[in-house]
């Protein structure tokens, strides 16, 4: 590759499309995200919703659903989130609050939300629910962007 094919810039409609892109980028190449059959079913700029089935072997001890699956959930989730502006973000911390089981055969859904974006910090907040929209958790995770785009040379059209 030449130098002028590494900053070829690939103009964007808007920042729906950035986000789309952005996240099918990324999720080509999440063996974890496709590992775990999770689904993409919403993203836009600062929020992303993934949605994911409770299978046999996702169990615990207690059959329900093993505490480090619904994290997985939620920080795949969060980090399509605060990607979505093409801008390599990585999580600096997060947190999470178990408020129900998850069982097996629950499609739980995780819904993230930008609630802060300052300098190269962002906070996304997330809400897991079962498909009859139980609460099951909350998350919280806080991100850190780097100097770097997940899709080299994606950029919004100018106006």
């Amino acid at each position: 590759m030449t130098n002028e094919e590494s900053t070829q810039q690939i103009p964007v409609e808007n920042s729906q499309q950035m986000a789309e892109l952005t996240a099918a980028a990324m999720f080509a190449s999440d063996a974890t995200t496709q590992g775990l059959k999770m689904q993409i079913l919403q993203v836009g700029e600062g929020t992303a919703t993934l949605s994911m089935l409770i299978r046999p072997d996702m169990l615990n001890g207690h059959k329900t659903c093993h505490g480090g699956y619904l994290f997985t959930l939620a920080d795949s989730a969060f980090a399509f989130a605060c990607n979505s502006r093409n801008q390599v973000t990585v999580a600096a911390g997060c947190s999470i609050e178990y408020l129900a089981p998850g069982r097996e055969g629950d499609l739980i859904t995780a819904t993230v939300t930008e609630q802060s974006l300052s300098g190269r910090t962002g906070v996304y907040d997330a809400r897991l629910t079962n498909q009859h929209g139980l609460l099951i958790a909350l998350f919280r995770g806080k991100s850190h962007r780097l100097n770097a785009e997940v899709v080299p040379g994606l950029k919004l059209k100018e106006e």
